[in-house]
């Protein structure tokens, strides 16, 4: 299974309320409580960022970080108590991509795991395909149940913004800002797009998969044909 954000600590109860926390606004997020949970994970899963901690019960958050980089470049954010210039310059040198120190609001926790998110996407993703959809990104060609289908320019911007943050719920604002790059898009333009994309890659455009409407909040996409 795909996550947007691995939290990886030892604090059961710091980890477990930002991932509750995470995850009631939209950014799919699981939890390990040490090393051999953490390498367990990525034995069945995947996620698009990573919150490690330092210390970490059964091991060293640095040495994990290591041994993650060796096989994934998700980007490491390590969270720690421990304030050293030392720290933050190892952190940085062994692949990890941010420092944060600890206490820190879940609120401001969150809104770093977003813009990250955001930022980095899927950047990596060249061809997705599932046995039913297919978007190659780089050549903008999508593919359904084998059949080369088309979409307008703007149909596959919105498509693959919504790939690239697969699972997270992406709001109608945000939607406008960063696909049409208009605050003042109406709901009807973003409804219709919504609905032609539904009718040519959803196998019944009355019950989606791929697009999801999350009510009062907007779209996610969801992988994986059903």
């Amino acid at each position: 299974m795909r996550y947007n954000c691995l939290i990886i600590d030892d604090e059961k109860l710091l980890a477990d309320s930002a991932m509750e926390y995470f995850n009631l606004f939209g950014v799919s997020t699981a939890v390990a409580y040490g090393v051999s949970d953490g390498l367990l994970f990525f034995e069945e899963n995947t996620a698009d960022l990573l919150l490690l901690d330092i210390n970490l019960g059964d091991g060293s958050g640095f040495e994990l970080c290591k041994r993650l980089r060796e096989k994934m470049d998700s980007p490491i954010l390590f969270i720690s108590a421990r304030s050293s210039d030392d720290d933050k310059i190892i952190a940085l040198n062994i692949g990890g991509d941010d420092y944060i120190e600890k206490p820190c609001s879940l609120a401001v926790l969150l809104a770093k795991v977003k813009a990250v998110l955001k930022r980095c996407g899927r950047r990596n993703l060249k061809v997705y395909s599932d046995g039913w959809l297919r978007v190659n990104f780089a050549a903008k060609q999508v593919a359904v149940d084998g059949r080369p289908v088309k979409l307008t320019a703007l149909e596959f911007k919105l498509l693959a913004f919504l790939m690239e943050h697969e699972g997270a719920v992406l709001s109608k604002q945000e939607l406008f800002e960063q696909v049409w790059q208009d605050k003042c898009t109406g709901d009807g333009t973003l409804n219709v797009h919504i609905r032609r994309l539904r009718r040519t890659i959803e196998r019944n455009p009355n019950q989606p998969h791929y697009i999801q409407t999350v009510w009062g909040d907007g779209y996610k996409f969801e992988g994986g044909a059903e």
